[in-house]
């Protein structure tokens, strides 16, 4: 599927990754083919999150030849929500997409997101449709879900589709404090709450092919609850538009 002819894209595509070097390249290039293709004004910011193998020595690799396609590292892991808020405070564009470095999805998708961006929507997100994951990762992300909208009524059908787009004026106005797994879903809730129209849209979801899922890890759960926890004692208010 192709975008809208009219519509010329400006966009800042950020890929978080720890420990992906089978997969990183592949996925950054395959991008940087997709966003070519769309004619699109872009830059790929990889976020190696304190990888310890070779993640950021590929994607500097591929740098020299592809200048758009960029690394920022982190010295230590910090968690899969810092690495999105390096990865999106460096952005300059006026789209932001964000999606994994693993492989799981199809960047050709993007193209389909484009058409709602076209039309005004501020943001166009992603659900798994079916989602290749195991049943156990299939079972904590149900529980998620369910105590998210408990917590903050509907914000996604799948919060934590690593395949998101939206207009830069979002990012800068939501302030999204979470630095670990509950990164979605605060974004999601702050952008509902200030009023943001969100699409959501199906995308193919591949198992992982190589790298490993951290995700299920016993310390990145209690670090999502925390931070849950402290997201609905301290959710503030919507505040006003960049520039106001």
């Amino acid at each position: 599927m192709t975008a809208d002819q009219n519509f010329a894209p400006s966009i800042s595509a950020v890929l978080p990754a720890d420990n992906e070097q089978a997969l990183i390249g592949a996925t950054a290039q395959a991008l940087a083919d997709v966003l070519d293709g769309l004619g699109a004004d872009y830059e790929i910011i990889v976020v190696d999150d304190g990888s310890k193998d070779a993640t950021g020595e590929v994607i500097d690799q591929i740098h020299e030849s592809h200048a758009r396609i960029l690394c920022i590292r982190h010295g230590v892991n910090r968690g899969y929500g810092e690495a999105l808020r390096t990865g999106l405070a460096a952005a300059a564009k006026d789209l932001i997409f964000f999606t994994d470095g693993d492989g799981q999805f199809i960047p050709d998708e993007l193209a389909s997101f484009l058409p709602a961006v076209a039309r005004g929507a501020d943001m166009v997100i992603g659900y798994r449709n079916p989602r290749r994951d195991p049943p156990l990762r299939l079972l904590f992300a149900e529980g998620w879900r369910f105590l998210v909208h408990l917590l903050f009524g509907y914000t996604a059908r799948d919060i934590d589709c690593a395949f998101k787009l939206m207009q830069r004026e979002v990012w800068q106005r939501v302030q999204v404090r979470s630095g670990g797994a509950t990164f979605s879903a605060e974004l999601l809730t702050k952008a509902r709450r200030c009023g943001y129209q969100v699409i959501e849209l199906p995308v193919t979801h591949r198992p992982r092919l190589a790298g490993q899922a951290t995700g299920a890890k016993l310390h990145v759960i209690l670090r999502a609850f925390r931070e849950l926890a402290w997201l609905r004692f301290h959710l503030d208010s919507c505040p006003p538009p960049p520039g106001e």
